[in-house]
């Protein structure tokens, strides 16, 4: 199977090129943020603030390293449940947002906001936060850090393994995956 290199920003043509099940080597910037984050800057969008960093062309990693070690880069940086943001997930997506990783399923309404605005979700391995870490070559906190583990970080990345789960046509690898394996079950 064929691994793709993409590099942020994410434009919407590599959006379009990537489907479901695509195996992805990302390289780039990167944001993190998860819920108490999400909320915030759903609160700053409905208030017309300026958000800390552009959500256009922009991926979201659902995580919350752990403290980095001495002469470490990041902590432990694996991703968290994806459905925690969903509620605020469309809004970010409307706004421009075009990937987030993170793992497990993905509302209905998340999935027809990455279908109507051209975005894409990935999956990235639960339980390899060391090894995802090692990818995470420069991180910085960039807003709430008073949020501590959940501050939103600017990282820059090389070649992060991930798994398109949910691609701009709505394409889910989870319940394509469920249905392939019932099909095979019932030869």
């Amino acid at each position: 199977m064929e691994v793709k290199k993409i590099t942020t920003p994410l434009l919407i043509a590599e959006v379009q090129m990537l489907h479901s099940g695509d195996s992805v080597l990302l390289s780039g910037e990167i944001y993190t943020a998860r819920d108490a984050a999400h909320m915030r800057l759903v609160e700053a969008i409905n208030r017309g603030d300026t958000l800390p960093f552009s959500l256009e062309n922009a991926i979201v990693y659902y995580v919350g390293p752990t403290p980095a070690k001495p002469g470490k880069i990041i902590g432990s940086a694996g991703p968290t449940t994806s459905s925690r943001m969903d509620y605020f997930t469309p809004i970010l997506i409307e706004s421009g947002l075009k990937g987030m990783i993170g793992k497990g399923t993905r509302s209905p309404d998340v999935i027809a906001a990455i279908q109507k605005h051209g975005a894409v979700y990935f999956g990235a391995v639960g339980g390899a936060g060391a090894l995802l870490a090692r990818c995470i070559k420069k991180s910085e906190i960039i807003a709430y850090e008073d949020l501590s583990t959940e501050a939103i970080r600017k990282l820059y990345v090389e070649e992060m393994p991930l798994t398109v789960i949910v691609d701009s046509d709505g394409n889910d690898l989870y319940i394509r995956g469920r249905e392939e394996y019932l099909c095979k079950r019932k030869n």
